[in-house]
C-alpha cells in the first residue's frame, strides 16, 4: 500500500519545506522505519508550490504505529517549530492511500 501526500506550501515557502526534509525529516523517517518511495515537485500543474511524495506501507496498522511515533517524536516537534519560526510552511495537506493494480510496475 502506498500513501500519497501532497503538501501545499504557503507562497515562497517550498524551499523551506525541501530544506526541512533534507536536514531533518528524512532522518526521522529512517529512525521510525518509514519507507519513502519518491518525492516530486510540480513542474506543470495547478501550482508549483507543492511537494508530492509517496510512502510505502505493509498495511494501515503499520502506518498508524510508525506515523504516530514520528508525529509525536520530540525531535520532530522541535524541528518543525524551529523551521516555522519565519512563518507557516505548509498551508494544506492532502493524503490518499493507494493500492497497486495487478499490472502496475510499482508493487
Amino acid at each position: 500500500m502506498y500513501e500519497m501526500r501532497v503538501y501545499h506550501c504557503a507562497p515562497g515557502r517550498l524551499p523551506a519545506l525541501n530544506q526541512r526534509f533534507t536536514d531533518v525529516t528524512l532522518a526521522l523517517f529512517r529512525k521510525h522505519g518509514i519507507e519513502q518511495a519518491g518525492f516530486f515537485t510540480t513542474v506543470v500543474g495547478a501550482s508549483n508550490q507543492a511537494l508530492t511524495y509517496l510512502l510505502k506501507w505493509e498495511n494501515m496498522a503499520e502506518r498508524e504505529a510508525k506515523w504516530n511515533a514520528f508525529a509525536s517524536d520530540p525531535e520532530w516537534l522541535a524541528a518543525r517549530a524551529a523551521s516555522e519560526a519565519d512563518g507557516v510552511i505548509v498551508e494544506r495537506i492532502e493524503n490518499s492511500f493507494l493500492a497497486p493494480t495487478a499490472y502496475s510496475a510499482v508493487r
